[in-house]
């Protein structure tokens, strides 16, 4: 009698806790059901871009990508109801990969060019900044017409590129193209170049920065700045219809503001 109510007591301590665990898991799976409800899952936007063109993209301490372009795309995102997933590359990669359609689009300080235009769509243009010439400080080289028998450094695949090859066609100069505006820099401080042909806003600030000298190109005006998308990209005229609102509700003025206070 006494073995048989032992495990009469065994058997209720076992059979409660078979209740409990059931219990527990229906509430986890509840819980779980609840979060993918709730969760809205937004479709991904992705972006190139080339994070070496302060202050429109690069890369902060910590390794992250920031700047005016950044901030720019990931309010583009948010008005369109994306999750923005950003994709960095060399810069004379970007149309390839439009192209491609590797990518959605392409916001990376890239000028709207008529030769670009031919491979990828634009949106309205968002900024314009024109162009410089950065060089040593103690350099001799003060105007355009100076740069006659030097060596000027160009990023490869820019408007700066284009730019220096049509001085070329009526000037006497050796041109030479590297990666990224660091390594342009670099090759400027190491004398290796004579001066750097650069975008004016992201010149002005290794010129603050690194202590150089310079002056603006007076030879011609660049086209505008504007964001690149696969041709027949339907995202074109949403993007535009975002652009246009923060043109109106003064967000571009802010991230100008931001970013861009010193031009």
């Amino acid at each position: 009698m006494k073995k048989q109510l032992l495990l009469f007591i065994a058997f209720i301590g076992f059979f409660t806790i078979l209740l409990s665990g059931c219990g527990t898991s229906g509430e986890e799976d509840s819980s779980e059901n609840t979060d993918a409800t709730s969760s809205e899952d937004k479709e991904v936007l992705e972006m190139a871009t080339s994070a070496d063109f302060a202050p429109f993209e690069s890369r902060n301490e910590a390794g992250d990508i920031e700047g005016f372009d950044i901030d720019l795309a990931n309010y583009i995102a948010d008005e369109l109801g994306y999750e923005l997933k950003i994709t960095d590359m060399k810069f004379d990669g970007l149309i390839g990969a439009l192209q491609n359609e590797r990518v959605d689009m392409v916001l990376s300080g890239m000028s709207t060019t008529e030769e670009r235009k031919q491979n990828v769509d634009f949106s309205t243009e968002y900024h314009h900044s024109g162009e410089m010439f950065v060089t040593l400080k103690d350099s001799d080289i003060t105007s355009v017409d100076d740069i006659e028998g030097k060596t000027v450094g160009v990023q490869l695949g820019t408007i700066q590129q284009t730019g220096a090859e049509k001085l070329q066609e009526d000037m006497d100069f050796e041109i030479k193209a590297v990666d990224n505006g660091p390594t342009l820099i670099q090759e400027l401080i190491s004398n290796r170049i004579d001066v750097a042909y650069m975008d004016k806003s992201v010149a002005k600030g290794y010129i603050e920065e690194q202590d150089l000298a310079g002056f603006d190109d007076p030879t011609s005006s660049s086209p505008g700045m504007g964001i690149a998308f696969p041709k027949g990209s339907e995202l074109v005229d949403d993007v535009n219809e975002v652009l246009a609102q923060a043109e109106e509700n003064g967000k571009l003025q802010e991230l100008k503001d931001k970013w861009l206070s010193e031009e």
